[in-house]
């Protein structure tokens, strides 16, 4: 269904990024999973052992000499176990090529991380939009848990912002499928930064560290009326504004979240397609209880059709996620942005011009 795995990004302060990367490495790798470390200057070494990892990588990591590590990782909701790549980069490299600073792919294989197929009754009449819902169910829960392991894989706020995307370049965060940011008091963040990004064609990985106020004051030095382009299918969500961002950075943060929430609420085409993508469900859920061999009948459905994929990137719904800690997280399918569901917050509270 895709031409990527996902790709995760996280921004931190070069001072705490190696314990940044390690909690992160230690809430990623399966226990007792080779690990496979190379620095860019050719040190490295292959072992079970996350301590010596780390030693190594506290030894070699400045100047252009980053960490390229791969192990395997067990996920919690799926119950998938898959390969993925975590890269640390410091902050010379990114001066040279913006990177990350931290960047986490997940599966050797698109096919390791999306299902392309998906098993139906066999007496039933395919439903699309119905097996694309399926499809949305079974990765879900595994981008926000990944998104999570990288950003917050402990309370201490080390990494204040990130994302997740298909596109293999850290984006404006409302072209994203998935944002964290680690305090909800900045969510307005994502929109200030995609402003900026969008506007002076900078790469989010060079200014994510930048404070709310910082962003505020780039909107601002902007000529009054200038907006930026949007994929949007109304007059007023194909761009945005610098009143409408300068009104949203405004907005308590609470009240901005409240809309967001707001805002999540599936279409009616999703909720339509729901009873039976549950039917689906329970099946695939009886022919995994099922001793081999036996269950109810089914036939294995392909799910990376055009229509399938369209449905989910029109459809898929949104998902505010407030955290024990006092982040949030902002998702949806891969294949959809973030963009529709801030578009409609901000005509929920009335802001957009």
């Amino acid at each position: 269904m895709s031409e990527s795995e996902p790709w995760f990004y996280a921004w931190c302060d070069e001072a705490e990024r190696l314990g940044a990367f390690a909690a992160a490495l230690s809430a990623l790798v399966s226990p007792g999973a080779l690990i496979s470390l190379m620095m860019s200057h050719q040190q490295g070494c292959e072992t079970r052992a996350v301590d010596e990892v780390l030693a190594i990588i506290r030894a070699h990591f400045g100047g252009t000499n980053n960490a390229h590590l791969g192990s395997g990782v067990r996920l919690n909701d799926s119950a998938r176990d898959m390969m993925f790549e975590l890269k640390c980069y410091t902050d010379e490299s990114e001066r040279i090529h913006p990177w990350g600073p931290f960047r986490l792919t997940a599966g050797e294989r698109t096919w390791d991380f999306f299902p392309d197929e998906v098993l139906v009754g066999s007496s039933s009449p395919r439903f699309v939009d119905a097996e694309a819902a399926v499809a949305y169910h079974m990765v879900q829960g595994d981008i926000e848990e990944l998104l999570l392991r990288l950003c917050a894989p402990d309370a201490s706020g080390r990494v204040p912002t990130g994302a997740c995307t298909i596109n293999q370049e850290w984006r404006a965060p409302v072209e994203m499928c998935a944002t964290y940011n680690a305090s909800a008091a900045e969510l307005a963040r994502d929109l200030a930064l995609s402003w900026v990004s969008l506007h002076d064609n900078e790469s989010v990985s060079r200014t994510a560290g930048m404070s709310l106020e910082a962003l505020h004051a780039r909107v601002d030095a902007a000529p009054r009326g200038t907006r930026v382009s949007m994929k949007g299918k109304s007059e007023l969500t194909r761009s945005l504004s610098r009143e409408t961002v300068l009104k949203a950075l405004a907005t308590p943060p609470a009240t901005l979240l409240e809309a967001l929430e707001a805002a999540a609420v599936p279409d009616d085409a999703w909720r339509a397609a729901e009873p039976k993508a549950h039917e689906i469900m329970d099946l695939l859920r009886q022919l995994g209880e099922a001793p081999e061999g036996e269950g109810p009948p089914a036939f294995r459905a392909d799910i990376t059709t055009r229509g399938h994929t369209r449905f989910l990137g029109e459809h898929a719904p949104f998902h505010v996620r407030r955290l024990p800690s006092g982040g949030v997280v902002l998702a949806t399918h891969p294949y959809r942005t973030l963009w529709p569901l801030w578009a409609d917050a901000l005509l929920l509270l009335g802001i957009t011009s």
